[in-house]
């Protein structure tokens, strides 16, 4: 649903907005983001003449790097108030007639690593500064993949620039297993312990009385 409206806000965005929709995919050890930039035709010439540096009409692969790691530098991600870094994945630039007409979309995939988080709940925070000047955002939470994470709520300031999600971490299986089985141990230790007890009182006291 959300890819759907995403896709419906793309297609019905203005022409003088760089319409950027971000979706985030939060794990139990890090965050994903795939970033889609989608110039208005209006704005269009400015966007790609940032890109195309040398003006030769198309985009070469150090200008696309360059210009992703312009954006990525404009992103903050922070998790419980601290700061994360995030990596590039992947990138994909469309050709440069389709953003002259205002119909191609740049896609950016990107990662931070989480720290490691206790159970409870946690609170992520996306803010995009990218071109504030035309930019109008969008910015939603996935369903996550992992059953330990759930999401709860989500809260936007009024241009979408800022999401902060809070979420749920659960112990994963593993962990409460091994838990468990500590807590077993110590106890069959602890019974252990007491039955032994339990027999050297009674041998001692048999002793001391002459009894075998």
């Amino acid at each position: 649903m959300v890819a759907v409206l995403a896709a419906s806000s793309m297609s019905a965005h203005r022409r003088d907005e760089y319409l950027q929709a971000a979706r985030l995919t939060i794990d139990p050890d890090r965050v994903e983001i795939a970033l889609d930039l989608t110039p208005g035709i209006a704005v269009a010439d400015v966007v790609r003449s940032e890109i195309d540096g040398d003006g030769d009409g198309a985009i070469s692969r150090v200008e696309g790097h360059d210009y992703v790691r312009r954006i990525l530098g404009a992103l903050a991600l922070d998790v419980d108030g601290r700061p994360l870094q995030l990596d590039l994945i992947d990138h994909a630039f469309p050709e440069v007639e389709a953003i002259r007409r205002g119909e191609g979309t740049i896609r950016i995939h990107a990662s931070a690593a989480l720290p490691r988080l206790g159970e409870g709940v946690h609170r992520l925070r996306y803010r995009n500064g990218h071109r504030p000047e035309i930019g109008a955002y969008l910015a939603n939470a996935l369903v996550p993949a992992s059953d330990r994470v759930s999401i709860g709520a989500q809260r936007r300031d009024v241009d979408q620039r800022e999401l902060t999600i809070e979420y749920t971490l659960r112990a994963d299986a593993s962990a409460r297993t091994r838990a468990g089985l500590f807590a077993g141990l110590a106890v069959a230790l602890i019974l252990a312990g007491m039955a032994s007890w339990r027999r050297y009182s009674v041998v001692k006291t048999r002793t001391r009385f002459g009894f075998r």
